[in-house]
């Protein structure tokens, strides 16, 4: 069998991961093997921070959304199944951008929300 030295691509592969280290404390910026541990450990806190930072957007576009539709009579819930049912089909983030920017633009679709809660209890009685 051939001997294999893996020069080049160990140290490459090595070298790549030291740079990822790069500014980590003590031994896990300069040595390998706490290094790659310590990389790892990032990565996978990256990966579960990128679901996080999805739901924490959402979850503050709802307070914003909330907070507003209180300010024009109406709860969250039923501004939001006052816009389905009235065939509104703008999403949470846009909502909250609304909110925070243009209450006379949100109060209008509080109005619609209202007109949308009427009209299905109109239908259902």
């Amino acid at each position: 069998m051939p001997r294999v030295k893996r020069s080049t691509k160990r140290s490459d592969r090595r070298k790549k991961i030291l740079k990822r280290a790069s500014g980590y404390f003590l031994t896990k910026s300069k040595l390998y093997q706490a290094a790659q541990e310590a990389v790892e450990r990032g990565l996978k806190f990256a990966y579960i921070g990128r679901k996080q930072k999805k739901r924490q957007f959402r979850s503050l576009w709802i307070v914003r959304i909330g907070a507003a539709a209180r300010i024009n009579g109406l709860s969250y819930s039923l501004f939001i199944n006052g816009l389905k049912k009235a065939g509104n089909g703008l999403d949470r983030k846009i909502l909250a951008d609304i909110a925070a920017n243009d209450p006379a633009g949100f109060a209008a679709l509080a109005a619609q929300a209202k007109a949308g809660l009427e009209s299905a209890k109109k239908v259902a009685a």
